[in-house]
């Protein structure tokens, strides 16, 4: 098997750049369910009207979605064709 074959075969789907990318995206995900959690009311026979604040309606699904979103990114991108080079040296 010649060497150029051998590198091919090593390569790897994505680069470490797109796993730090995908890292973040999962922190900004989880952060976002963590902005959902709680306005659970003690007493089962008493409304808690914080369950309707603006941060678990409006602005944790928006972070979410920003996650998922940053996550397709982070898989979708490429590396820099100056980078590639450096890697193939």
């Amino acid at each position: 098997m010649s060497k150029k074959e051998t590198e091919k075969k090593l390569e790897m789907a994505l680069e470490k750049q797109n796993y730090r990318l995908l890292a973040i995206a999962f922190v900004i995900v989880v952060t976002g369910f963590l902005l959902m959690i709680g306005g659970a009311s003690d007493n089962p026979e008493v409304f808690n009207e914080e369950v309707y604040s603006f941060r678990r309606i409006t602005l944790a699904p928006i972070v979410v979605l920003f996650g998922f979103l940053f996550g397709i990114y982070a898989i979708m991108k490429k590396p820099s064709a100056a980078k590639k080079e450096d890697n193939k040296k």
